[in-house]
């Protein structure tokens, strides 16, 4: 089926990391004041640049946003949202990772917070994140 309200519409790639700590929580990090969306709950991670995978991309964006450090066999993929904002379609794989190294320290003015699956939805996410939730749920 052709959505006619979907045509050129900008495809915007980003990654997005569920970070799992030892008790089986996952980290969600609050989008500042300032920013598209801001005040809600997110999995931590950022816009794909050009010539970076996925992988590359979640491991430079948890060292910048939360000086975590990780490697891409750490990385591993659980699903993806696909969503159609107003003026673009996000697509977005979202990876687990359990083993890193550091502690997690908001870098970007973003408060933190790690938060048991099943307590998730009592945090505002953006509507591609909000979905996924399950699926960590069911994993964890």
């Amino acid at each position: 089926m052709n959505d006619v309200a979907n045509a050129g519409k900008r495809l915007l790639l980003v990654a997005a990391c569920a970070l799992v700590d030892a008790d089986g929580r996952v980290l969600l990090a609050q989008r500042p004041e300032g920013k598209q969306l801001a005040g809600l709950w997110e999995f931590p991670g950022g816009k794909v640049e050009p010539g970076e995978t996925p992988e590359q991309c979640i491991i430079r964006e948890l060292h910048e946003e939360i000086g975590i450090e990780t490697d891409i066999p750490c990385l591993a993929p659980l699903t993806f949202a696909s969503h159609s904002y107003d003026d673009f379609h996000l697509l977005m794989p979202l990876f687990v990772c359990r083993r890193f190294r550091g502690i997690a320290q908001p870098r970007e003015g973003q408060a933190l917070k790690w938060v048991w699956p099943k307590q998730m939805r009592d945090y505002p996410m953006p509507p591609a994140d909000a979905p996924l939730i399950p699926f960590l749920i069911d994993l964890l």
